[in-house]
């Protein structure tokens, strides 16, 4: 009982923390405002979490751990270069749609603790691109596809699928829309995406 009391505590202040990452950032977010939306006090929040910061990365793991093996998993299959693109595209956008904190939440902890993404390496199922670098390889000597830095072509794919979660004020700005219609946008880049890779690529 005395366990599950204490798991189900931990549950509820991880979910009212990444409500209050999401809405106001890391530096934005207060201690007591995630007790109170917890409905806990703060000397119970200290005690499963004595930081703001050790709370942050938490809650990021959490999230990233969901991820994590949904795409490694593409990455490693048995599937060919553009289908493996198609999934990997589809994945990720799918994921960060219910979870749109998420590269919000890369963004900011790399850029103020770089050294937090060598914590998640050495995690089981941290995706691994190295099959990837293979496939494009043959690929190119197969005459499928344009010569291309395998590298180059991964950062590619993430910064067309990263940038319109983390660029979404400046975007919808941009292109004066409203959150509803950005939303639809949204959607149909989980096939737009990969398709305008593939034919950027393909011979």
């Amino acid at each position: 009982m005395i366990k599950d009391k204490l798991e189900n505590t931990e549950i509820e202040i991880l979910n009212a923390a990444k409500e209050i990452f999401q809405q106001k950032g890391m530096d934005g977010a207060r201690m007591q405002e995630i007790a109170d939306k917890a409905k806990i006090n703060k000397a119970l929040l200290h005690y499963y979490y004595r930081s703001k910061q050790l709370l942050f990365e938490a809650v990021f793991s959490n999230a990233f751990a969901l991820l994590a093996p949904q795409l490694n998993k593409i990455l490693n299959d048995d599937s060919d270069l553009f289908e493996k693109i198609i999934k990997f595209t589809d994945s990720y956008i799918t994921f960060v749609i219910k979870h749109p904190y998420l590269p919000n939440f890369v963004m900011q902890e790399l850029n103020k603790n770089p050294e937090f993404v060598q914590k998640l390496r050495v995690k089981e199922n941290f995706p691994n691109t190295n099959k990837f670098k293979l496939q494009v390889a043959d690929a190119i000597k197969d005459g499928l596809i344009q010569p291309i830095e395998a590298e180059q072509l991964f950062i590619n794919i993430m910064s067309l699928n990263v940038f319109p979660f983390i660029g979404e004020p400046l975007l919808t700005a941009l292109l004066d829309t409203d959150k509803k219609n950005y939303d639809i946008i949204i959607q149909k880049r989980k096939t737009d995406v990969s398709a305008f890779i593939i034919n950027a690529i393909k011979i």
